[in-house]
C-alpha cells in the first residue's frame, strides 16, 4: 500500500527524482525552480510559507506521486482570492489559518499540481493529500491554476471547483508581428502600431538577455527595477535577490530577461521563463513610469520573441483586461478546494457554483469584445 510522506524542504529530495514525476516541460513545478525558492529564503517560516510537500511512495520505496504543498498563515502571493472565506471563518469563531496550498508560490501559470507516474498515483495522492486538512487541523487544502490530469481526480477527491480568468497570446503560424498585426481589426492595429512607434521615436529597444548576458551592476539594476513595482504599492518584494542568482544557477536555459534599453540605458525589464512551447511573462518593473514602456516590454517584445521561436503560447501573467485590446485572449482557470467545516463547505460550494456562472459570461462578453476579424478558437 502506498505511503504519503511529507518533506519540510524540496531540498531533501533529488532533483533528477522529483522531476521524473513532470510530464510536459512547464518550469515552474520543476525541483529547480522551487529550490531556488527555498535556498533563497523567499519561501520560508518567516514569510509564511512552511514547506510540507507531499510525497507519495509504493511499498517499495518509490516514489510514485508528488505535490508541491505549503502551510500558509496568510493568503498572500497566491492570486486566487479567499480573503472573504477567512473572514467568514472568523465570524464564526474558527480559524482560517494554518491552511495547506498546493501551488507554486507567487505564480498564476496553470500547470500540473499533482505530479505522478500514471493516473493512478495521481489519483492516489489527490485522495490522501484531500484527507490532510483534517488530520493536521488545517482549514483547507487549496490546489491554485490546476491543469486537466491534476483537475480530473482533485474533482474525485470530493474537492470544489472554482472558476478564475487570465489572458494568453496564440501563435498562428505568424511569419511577423504584421501578420499577427494583420488578424485584429483596423482600429487595434492602429493602437498597436502607435504606442511601438512610440517607443522606437524616443529610442527604446527591448533586448533579450540570458543570465550570463548579465554582470553583477546591470543584475543590481535590474532587481531595483523589480523592488520599485512592489514599493510604489507600500510592499516588499516576494523574490530576494538570492531568488535570481539561485534560478540562473539551477535553470539558466530556461530564465529570459527582456530588458529595456533608452540609448543604451537600461529604463525597464520584463523577467520571463521558457516552457517547451510557451513563453511565461512573470515579473516587470521599470526606472519611472515611461508612456507604453510595460506594454513594448512585457508585451509585444514576447509577441516578437514567440514568433521568431516558434513558440505556440505567451502567457504574460495574471489579470489584465487591457490585454484584450493587444491580442491577448480569455481562458479559463480552475483552482480546487477542500474545506474541512461542512457547514461553510457548502456555503463556499454555493459560491464557488454562482462565481463560475458570472465567470463564465465575463468570459464570453470577452470574446465577443475580442479585436480579431474572427473569433479565434482558444480559451474555453
Amino acid at each position: 500500500m502506498a505511503q504519503l510522506v511529507q518533506l519540510d524542504s524540496i531540498l531533501d529530495i533529488p532533483a533528477d527524482r522529483w522531476d521524473a514525476l513532470c510530464s510536459d516541460g512547464q518550469p515552474f513545478v520543476r525541483h529547480g525552480f522551487l529550490a531556488a525558492l527555498e535556498a533563497s529564503e523567499s519561501v520560508s517560516a518567516a514569510s509564511g510559507w512552511v514547506p510540507a510537500h507531499g510525497i507519495l511512495k509504493n511499498d517499495t520505496g518509490e516514489i510514485i506521486a508528488a505535490a508541491p504543498l505549503y502551510e500558509k498563515h496568510h493568503s498572500y502571493g497566491e492570486f486566487v482570492f479567499d480573503f472573504a472565506w477567512a473572514n467568514a471563518y472568523a465570524q464564526v469563531g474558527l480559524d482560517y489559518y494554518p491552511k495547506l496550498l498546493n501551488a507554486v508560490p507567487f505564480t498564476p501559470v496553470c500547470g500540473p499540481r499533482v505530479l505522478a507516474v500514471d493516473h493512478n498515483a495521481r489519483r492516489e495522492l489527490a485522495q490522501a493529500l484531500a484527507e490532510l486538512p483534517g488530520s493536521q487541523n488545517a482549514s483547507s487544502l487549496h490546489s491554485l491554476f490546476v491543469d486537466d490530469d491534476s483537475a480530473a481526480v482533485l474533482r474525485e477527491s470530493g474537492a470544489i471547483a472554482r472558476r478564475g480568468c487570465q489572458y494568453r497570446w496564440y501563435n498562428r503560424g505568424y511569419d511577423d508581428f504584421d501578420a499577427f498585426l494583420a488578424q485584429l481589426s483596423s482600429k487595434r492595429r492602429k493602437e498597436i502600431r502607435r504606442e511601438r512607434k512610440r517607443m522606437h521615436d524616443a529610442g527604446v529597444e527591448v533586448r533579450v538577455l540570458r543570465p550570463q548576458d548579465i554582470d553583477a551592476e546591470l543584475w543590481q539594476t535590474l532587481y531595483a527595477f523589480y523592488g520599485r513595482t512592489y514599493a510604489i504599492r507600500g510592499q516588499a518584494p516576494y523574490l530576494t535577490p538570492a531568488f535570481f542568482n539561485e534560478l540562473c544557477q539551477r535553470m539558466p536555459e530556461r530564465v529570459r530577461f527582456f530588458v529595456a534599453y533608452h540609448r543604451e540605458r537600461p529604463v525597464g525589464m520584463a523577467f520571463m521563463m521558457l516552457g517547451d512551447d510557451t513563453l511565461y511573462g512573470r515579473h516587470w518593473g521599470c526606472e519611472t513610469d515611461y508612456h507604453s514602456l510595460h506594454f513594448e516590454t512585457c508585451y509585444y517584445a514576447g509577441i516578437d520573441y514567440c514568433i521568431e521561436h516558434g513558440l505556440t503560447c505567451f502567457d504574460a501573467g495574471a489579470q489584465g483586461e487591457h490585454k484584450i485590446r493587444r491580442g491577448f485572449e480569455p481562458v479559463a482557470t480552475w483552482s480546487y478546494h477542500v474545506i474541512s467545516h461542512p457547514r461553510l463547505a457548502a456555503a463556499i460550494d454555493d459560491f464557488c457554483v454562482r462565481e463560475a456562472d458570472m465567470m463564465e459570461s465575463f468570459q464570453r462578453e470577452q470574446r465577443e469584445r475580442s479585436n480579431f476579424a474572427a473569433h479565434p478558437a482558444h480559451g474555453t
